[in-house]
């Protein structure tokens, strides 16, 4: 190999930054995606677009956080429904998830920072 020869180039482009009209998009459309489909937008979300940009990162990440701990208090919810309080219950969390997910998805595309009360920090 001589010294002219170039190094062998990597088969993956790189990572290339949102602008901010697109992450402000993304951000929006995973925090009402939350409301029909629970945390799987965000989980996708949050793991295709962190790299692109850091407010769509740290959007993807509050709502991937608060849709694990609805998830979590829907599932305690399933449980309690055997001494009835449970049905409340789940209502009370589909209600808190449509509220805040739409305040969310408002501040994000209002280009905010927004953190979701009622949540564990699983993903920092």
């Amino acid at each position: 190999m001589s010294d002219s020869t170039p190094p062998p180039t990597s088969p993956y482009a790189p990572i290339q930054p949102m602008s901010p009209s697109d992450e402000k998009l993304w951000s929006t459309l995973i925090h009402i995606g939350g409301i029909f489909f629970s945390f799987i937008p965000a989980l996708i979300g949050y793991l295709v677009l962190k790299d692109r940009g850091p407010f769509v990162r740290a959007h993807t990440r509050t709502a991937l956080n608060f849709q694990i701990t609805m998830a979590i208090a829907y599932a305690i919810g399933v449980v309690l429904t055997t001494i009835f309080i449970g049905l409340f219950l789940m209502i009370g969390v589909g209600i808190v998830i449509i509220i805040f997910s739409i305040i969310a998805a408002v501040a994000a595309n209002k280009g905010e920072a927004y953190k979701y009360p009622l949540t564990i920090e699983f993903i920092k």
